[in-house]
């Protein structure tokens, strides 16, 4: 049964006021605290038009003032996306795994309206390791790059028949040995059906953590290791979906919007997107812009609407 890792918000650090962004004004705050409870939606994605963080004129950010801060931004993303989820549908293991590996170059939306064919087709291990090469392909087609993932599906089914009695493993260790299997893959799996903590570092979230300045490093591992050193170990499955769910519904790519971004007044790259406050709310997406979600299955807990399925629409 598929567990999620809920946070405690306890995380041994002050945010006390002597650090470099708790001088920011007590408007600011309670600002920030009125976004976050505002409800879901639209709504609860306005600013507070505070701007980024205010520091005193030529003092840098201390190592320690950032780790306040980045465990600020944890605590007020718990608040505004108390329902954070990962946005694949599974039903067990072995479906989440095989739903990561098809979310490759592809959003999380087209493989959700893909596995439900793919499963009722080749519901196990098992099943899937004898299947015909050119079904499973056609099966996979609306997600990409379908025969290499394919040759991959192929391959773990079998190393899972062969090697691990036909069941995904719990250990990372194991998890990478599978064909088309890395450490975020891995990390998903272990954080989202076994309960094992993990930091799951994809182009969203890297992002978001290099715009926050928690770390300057490009390679996943080693953004890795620099966020797990800012967080306790318990936080961080849900760390990486509240920061990935942020990404994809305010802090875009190539226009981020802040002028809607309720942690805006703790955002040092505040002012990189729109920052007018109505032009900002209309690039928002998902249930924060009133729009369906990725998952067609989203847990009970989630304020928006159920994705259509595959040629819906």
């Amino acid at each position: 049964m598929p567990v999620r890792t809920q946070a405690k918000g306890a995380d041994g650090v002050s945010d006390g006021h002597d650090s470099a962004v708790g001088e920011q004004g007590a408007d600011d705050r309670k600002n920030l605290r009125k976004t976050a409870e505002s409800g879901s939606g639209a709504k609860k994605g306005q600013a507070s038009g505070a701007g980024g963080p205010k520091r005193k004129p030529g003092r840098p950010e201390s190592h320690l003032a950032m780790v306040r801060r980045a465990r600020r931004i944890n605590r007020e993303l718990a608040e505004v996306y108390p329902y954070a989820h990962p946005e694949l549908d599974f039903r067990n293991p072995f479906e989440l795994l095989v739903a990561t590996v098809l979310s490759a170059q592809t959003t999380d939306l087209r493989v959700n309206q893909t596995t439900p064919a793919l499963f009722a087709a080749f519901p196990t291990p098992e099943d899937m390791a004898a299947a015909a090469p050119e079904e499973l392909e056609e099966l996979i087609r609306p997600t990409g790059f379908f025969r290499a993932k394919a040759k991959s599906l192929l391959g773990l089914s079998t190393m899972l028949r062969d090697d691990f009695g036909g069941e995904v493993p719990g250990r990372l260790v194991d998890l990478v040995k599978l064909p088309g299997v890395g450490r975020k893959t891995a990390n998903v799996v272990l954080g989202n059906a076994f309960g094992v903590p993990g930091i799951t570092v994809d182009t969203h979230f890297g992002r978001l953590v290099r715009r926050w300045k928690w770390t300057e490093q490009e390679d996943p591992e080693k953004v890795e290791a620099e966020i797990a050193a800012i967080f306790p170990k318990s936080e961080w499955t849900m760390l990486s979906h509240r920061v990935v769910f942020h990404g994809r519904r305010v802090c875009h790519s190539r226009k981020p919007a802040c002028g809607a971004c309720p942690i805006a007044p703790l955002c040092p790259s505040y002012g990189e997107g729109e920052t007018d406050p109505e032009k900002a709310r209309k690039l928002l997406k998902y249930e924060m812009g009133g729009q369906p979600g990725q998952r067609l299955n989203p847990p009970p807990d989630y304020p928006g609407s159920p994705a259509p399925p595959l040629g819906a629409g």
